[in-house]
């Protein structure tokens, strides 16, 4: 099936399902069927409605009620969304994720659709389901769609906590809203994964709602990004998800309609489980996340602090500091080229153009750092000299605009067309190959997306091609430079959006990019070790822009490389002044050096141990050469911390490795501490 352009929510959140690995044939509903695993129950009613249970010690917790989960919009007549079930067969199959079992169910709405439903389970996913849904047209006149639902769900309260569920979204917003949030009474967020405004667009195709006792996930297995939305709300006391597709269309006679591939999941915890099993799945698909070079881990200084108004006299002056700190990286940040667009060396600052600025690289090798640029592709400027040769490489929208990216007051380039792409490559072979730079820092909000491209000049068979074209150029980007050298770095940092999925086989470092907070570094950092891995190279992106402006723990508890964007020794912006105080750089080295010792960011992140919405504190682990690394976070805390995660025998020694203290042992089959704390508490927990 096509998938136009169209923008309309589709907020219509009726049922879904969930499902896993080994399915087995139970007693079934009346007229129905049921299929369960060690973590999932899913039951189909005689009109293939379905309900899901998270199944606890063989026991269901029913997270819905039967619910029309799969249904397709029709336009000028009620939607069909009710099939009579006529036809049920399972058998065993096996391919690229393992072995597993297929149920296949047939129905026929009243309208006289005709709707297959193949559902698959593996046993290397518990928990999981794979769906593809078929509507066919069985009568003998034309049917008039206007879309399709999927996984579509209500999930019921539960208890009395407050509140009553947490979500995760994929969508990305202007705003820059926090991925991660609690739902409280007339919560509702479409989650377009198209543009949501003219620069900010695209993130994981996933929408995840859970309960204090657990949770359920919808989401789609197409290979490149779709013009889908995953809609979330609060329902009347309970909280709804979907995957959905607006578009029309005409189904005529004997004519199918095939959905997208969903997959539904089932979990205890947050939603991390969920967004693993997604990567795991991918990864099966060959969309996996590429090995990261140890220079990836290196922390970072970042002449983003003295902003566009910087000089290489300025970043000269500051080397010697940021590599007393214990610095490892040096990045020359936006401001350096003459125009966005115009990538050559700005001559206000670099007189001799290009051989000042590769003689102030060489000065950045020289004091023992590895030099990265910064670099924003798919964006010209108005009046620079690429605009006035190439206006062909615009992205134009249908009505012949170009599309505005609005922080650099730039036009978008179109990455489906030939001439943009090779014109990328050609500057990435030029800063890593010629210029020698060890590492990009590849920037902008308008990155994890595109608008569908109308411009005539390149004979798009459909404007959606310009969508679907983001992931390729990042392949292209990423495999010149590791054509130079397979230590380089590729950052990606998609400005405050909540990143394409389909980058991360083609990048080796994720920031938290532009965080709104502390909290936002952390549920970035626990979000992207999901879909990316439990040792991807997160950063916490500039320390400065944490609580206060130097929440270290925040990024170091979690895992995360740590970065700054310090000034030293003066700071010509006395308004935003980012100057190393002799204060602040005795805390900076402090911190850089217990990341260099603990080298958490390496260790394997453990994110299925601490529900990041409900428990309190907030909790995360990292395990790090045999040694259990624990960091709680909370405004205030008195009272005792479970430590999970321990293994069962033995006895842990607790110890404060900020405040250097020792806190005592635990056993490692109850393991509790009772501690307070302002803000942040950072364990190491070692065998006794």
């Amino acid at each position: 099936m096509k998938h136009p352009s169209s923008r309309r929510t589709f907020l219509k959140l009726t049922s879904g399902l969930a499902l896993a690995a080994p399915m087995s044939a139970l007693a079934a509903p009346a007229n129905g069927a049921v299929v369960e695993d060690e973590r999932m129950r899913i039951e189909f009613d005689g009109q293939m409605r379905s309900r899901i249970a998270l199944l606890k010690n063989g026991s269901p917790i029913w997270l819905t009620g039967f619910d029309a989960g799969e249904s397709l919009s029709l336009l000028g007549g009620h939607d069909a969304e009710l099939f009579a079930l006529g036809g049920k067969a399972s058998e065993e199959i096996g391919d690229r994720h393992g072995p597993g079992r297929e149920l296949r169910l047939t129905g026929v709405s009243d309208q006289g659709i005709e709707k297959t439903l193949r559902l698959r389970q593996y046993r290397r996913y518990p928990g999981l389901a794979l769906m593809q849904v078929t509507y066919r047209n069985g009568t003998q006149k034309s049917i008039a769609v206007g879309g399709w639902s999927n996984g579509a769900h209500r999930v019921l309260p539960s208890g009395k906590t407050s509140p009553a569920f947490w979500s995760y979204s994929g969508g990305t917003y202007a705003d820059r809203r926090n991925w991660l949030q609690p739902v409280t009474k007339g919560f509702a967020q479409d989650n377009f994964l198209g543009m949501s405004s003219s620069d900010y667009g695209g993130g994981p195709p996933i929408a995840d709602l859970w309960r204090r006792d657990g949770g359920l996930a919808v989401g789609h297995l197409a290979p490149v990004p779709q013009l889908v939305s995953l809609p979330v709300r609060e329902d009347k006391g309970g909280a709804s998800l979907a995957l959905t597709y607006e578009g029309d269309s005409v189904l005529e006679p004997g004519q199918s309609l095939d959905t997208l591939e969903t997959f539904l999941a089932v979990h205890p915890g947050d939603y991390f489980a969920a967004l693993d099993s997604y990567r795991r799945i991918a990864a099966d698909r060959g969309m996996a996340a590429p090995k990261p070079p140890a220079a990836s881990y290196e922390p970072i200084w970042c002449a983003w602090g003295y902003e566009r108004s910087c000089t290489p006299e300025l970043i000269e002056a500051t080397l010697p500091k940021a590599k007393e700190l214990g610095l490892d990286w040096a990045v020359i940040d936006d401001g350096w080229q003459k125009a966005i667009g115009d990538w050559v060396v700005d001559r206000t600052k670099y007189a001799n153009g290009e051989a000042d600025f590769l003689k102030l690289a060489g000065m950045i090798r020289g004091h023992g750092f590895k030099p990265r640029l910064w670099y924003s592709p798919l964006a010209a400027a108005p009046g620079s000299d690429l605009l006035h040769d190439h206006t062909d490489m615009l992205l134009l929208a249908k009505e012949g605009e170009p599309q505005l990216i609005t922080w650099w007051n730039s036009f978008y380039l179109c990455p489906a067309y030939e001439p943009t792409r090779a014109h990328t490559v050609a500057l990435v072979k030029k800063f890593l190959g010629e210029w020698g730079f060890k590492g990009l820092k590849i920037d902008g909000q308008h990155l994890n997306g595109v608008a569908p491209c109308y411009n005539p000049a390149h004979n798009h068979a459909r404007p959606e091609e310009s969508v679907e074209a983001v992931p390729g150029l990042f392949r292209e980007i990423y495999e010149a430079a590791m054509a130079i050298d397979r230590d380089n770095v590729v950052e990606l940092c998609p400005c405050g959006t909540a990143y394409s999925v389909y980058d991360f086989p083609y990048v080796n470092q994720v920031p938290a990019s532009d965080p709104e907070s502390s909290w936002q570094v952390r549920l970035k950092g626990k979000t992207l070790k999901a879909l990316m891995g439990p040792s991807a190279p997160f950063a916490g992106d500039h320390v400065e822009l944490s609580d206060g402006g130097d929440d270290f723990a925040s990024t170091v508890g979690i895992g995360g490389v740590v970065s700054t964007k310090f000034t030293w020794p003066i700071d010509p912006k006395p308004k935003d002044s980012f100057l190393l105080t002799p204060e602040r750089e005795a805390h900076w080295k402090k911190w850089i050096g217990l990341y260099r010792d603990k080298r958490l960011a390496e260790g394997l992140y453990r994110g299925d141990v601490y529900d990041i919405g409900f428990d309190k504190p907030e909790g995360h682990l990292v395990e790090s050469r045999g040694r259990f690394y624990y960091a709680f976070y909370a405004p205030h805390w008195s009272g005792p911390i479970p430590l999970r995660g321990l293994p069962a025998g033995g006895t842990f020694r607790v110890r404060d490795y900020v405040g250097e203290r020792d806190l005592g042992t635990v056993p490692g089959a109850r393991p509790v501490v009772t501690v307070a704390f302002e803000k942040s508490l950072l364990l190491e927990v070692s065998p006794a």
